[in-house]
């Protein structure tokens, strides 16, 4: 198994750990999946794109880290009513109204604030697993907006986590952009 080959399986560790990860009320909302390599550099190519449409470098910057990974994981939120607990937490009265209402932009919405939770206790656990593993990783959500733009993903919120094993970690001593 070559060095890529690894990182790629180690993503695919990385999904398994997103879809086990703990669930609001005990549903499960989470969809990952490790993008083919002619996905991934498209991606990154989408991603350089959208910094220059934007004028945003952190786009250009993020864009460059997917092409130069070895491996990039999505992890989203897909479309979901209220938990049915009312609390109030996404700013409706309950989940009632909730449901009722729709947004747009870089990501679709409104989302449950549990809901939301559980893509952040997902995002988490892949990254241990990354970590448990020694695979360089760092989340991204503007890998999510192009994943969105390109139909990668079905999901409200996604975010993406390219995967790096090299001997200078990529994803480190990156300018701020």
């Amino acid at each position: 198994m070559t060095l890529k080959e690894t990182v790629r399986f180690v993503g695919e560790l990385m999904a398994l750990s997103a879809k086990t990860a703990p669930k609001a009320v005990g549903q499960d909302f989470i969809d990952a999946r490790v993008l083919s390599e002619p996905e991934r550099i498209a991606l990154g190519k989408d991603m350089l794109l959208v910094g220059e449409e934007r004028g945003i470098q952190g786009f250009e910057r993020d864009g460059q880290n997917v092409i130069d990974s070895d491996a990039v994981l999505l992890v989203g939120l897909m479309p979901h009513k209220g938990a049915g607990l009312d609390c109030g937490a996404c700013g409706f009265s309950g989940c009632a109204e909730f449901n009722e209402k729709a947004s747009s932009g870089d990501f679709r919405g409104p989302n449950c604030f549990l809901r939301a939770l559980d893509l952040g206790i997902a995002l988490g656990s892949a990254a241990s697993t990354a970590s448990l593993h020694n695979v360089d990783n760092r989340i991204m959500y503007r890998v999510g907006v192009s994943a969105l733009r390109l139909g990668m993903s079905k999901a409200n919120v996604v975010h993406g986590i390219p995967l790096s094993a090299t001997g200078k970690n990529i994803f480190f001593d990156r300018p701020r952009k």
